[in-house]
């Protein structure tokens, strides 16, 4: 194995979560900090007050060692830096204050410096190798790549491509990269174009605002094959129906070649079991730095042509058949 390297600065990363993601969250931090070749400075930013002792009680249980640092804050904590940082911008404000899932846009800069580096990860993510993340790109976004695309509710979409308000495909956040310079004038003009107060509380208008920031700031996608996203196709679908198990299900994914792997929807609940029955291959090396694709843009002809689909699928019975999957 090679050697953490030490002399780097940390890499600065960011999670929002709930007490409730713990049992698969604490094996994304303990592959994390064990297997990540470079210094992480990791904050954690929870709800309430007994929620932060719960996230720190599992973290001290992890117990990361060398140069690795975290830290965990309570919304409060949050409250009292966005007042500041979010005056003057009040649909930004009634934005965190939404779905949770939101603040993984909002409350990361509250804890990060002018134009520092902001990781944001996602709780439901595993890292089955010893491993490097990706530069942050300077001005522009990077974003996991995932198939199809998980943009709505219908109406929010709608309203940002009535707005001409260009939306990236194939976005998916369980990991993104960027520094701590979003343009706040214009993300608060974002968030009353697709409703502002109006929003849906749905956890999947957070990727409509991803989708929107990649296409206003560029970057492009992690490499899939590094970054990888648990896509529920149809084959797993019928397999979980004729009873096959979870755990059986992701051995078919390549986690050999992977840095990351977003186990989103139902396969995060797999991921423990099989770290239980110690189904995981030993890791590997894998540190070089790979390139980013640049953003596919989604236009609305593209948009609307799936959703006719969907609509076909659930006349057809297909979303009552595999309801119980997410």
């Amino acid at each position: 194995m090679t050697a953490p390297n030490h002399a780097r600065p940390p890499r600065k990363l960011f999670c929002v979560l709930s007490p409730r993601s713990l049992p698969y969250a604490r094996h994304a931090f303990e592959s994390l900090l064990t297997r990540c070749l470079e210094p992480v400075d990791l904050t954690l930013i929870t709800d309430e007050e007994a929620d932060k002792a719960a996230i720190a009680e599992t973290l001290e249980g992890i117990g990361p060692s060398g140069p690795h640092r975290w830290r965990v804050h309570c919304k409060r904590d949050a409250d009292e830096r966005a007042a500041d940082f979010y005056s003057g911008f009040p649909g930004i404000a009634a934005f965190r204050d939404g779905h949770p899932c939101w603040r993984k846009i909002t409350d990361p800069p509250l804890f990060a410096g002018d134009g520092e580096e902001m990781i944001v990860l996602d709780p439901d993510l595993y890292f089955p190798n010893f491993f490097t993340f990706e530069p942050t790109p300077e001005t522009g976004l990077a974003l996991m790549w995932q198939r199809p695309s998980c943009l709505l509710p219908h109406e929010v979409v709608m309203a940002a491509y009535e707005a001409s308000v260009p939306l990236a495909h194939h976005v998916d956040i369980g990991v993104a990269q960027l520094h701590n310079r979003l343009d706040l004038a214009w993300l608060e003009r974002l968030i009353r174009t697709l409703g502002g107060q109006r929003l849906p509380r749905k956890m999947h208008v957070e990727a409509i605002v991803w989708a929107a920031l990649a296409m206003r700031m560029g970057g492009g996608y992690l490499d899939a094959r590094r970054w990888a996203c648990w896509r529920n196709a149809q084959w797993k679908r019928v397999a979980v129906k004729a009873g096959v198990s979870g755990p059986t299900i992701l051995a078919a994914e390549d986690f050999g070649s992977m840095k990351c792997f977003h186990g989103g929807g139902v396969a995060k609940w797999w991921i423990p079991d099989r770290i239980a029955a110690g189904g995981f291959a030993p890791p590997e090396v894998i540190g070089e730095r790979t390139a980013l694709q640049p953003f596919v843009p989604l236009p609305r002809q593209a948009y609307e042509s799936t959703q006719r689909r969907k609509v076909l699928a659930r006349r057809l019975g297909y979303y009552r058949l595999f309801a119980a999957q997410a």
